[in-house]
């Protein structure tokens, strides 16, 4: 039994089904102001992994990168301790909505 590869192939599997079941949920109607202050809402001030990071946007119908392109957008940047945290920027954003 090659435990390494039934382990790989697990995680493969568990990502599909997660890809699968963001696909299924309402965030498709929403637009990209709704889904982007929703990842903000749920995000937060707490720090983030990279991995916690993408799968975040994956929930919120962003492409796992997104993390990368709000960084170069300061939007996100990154800790002392190694995790990502949204700026200033992101929250005065939110708060600015109607």
């Amino acid at each position: 039994m090659d435990v390494p590869k039934i382990q790989n192939a697990l995680r493969t599997i568990a990502r599909g089904l997660e890809e699968l079941a963001g696909a299924l949920g309402d965030e498709q109607d929403a637009g990209e102001d709704e889904r982007t202050a929703r990842v903000i809402r749920e995000w937060g001030r707490r720090g983030l992994t990279q991995k916690e990071a993408s799968a975040l946007f994956q929930r919120h119908g962003f492409a796992p990168q997104t993390t990368g392109g709000w960084a170069r957008g300061e939007w996100v940047e990154l800790g002392d301790d190694g995790l990502r945290y949204l700026t200033a920027k992101s929250h005065a954003w939110l708060e600015g909505r109607p």
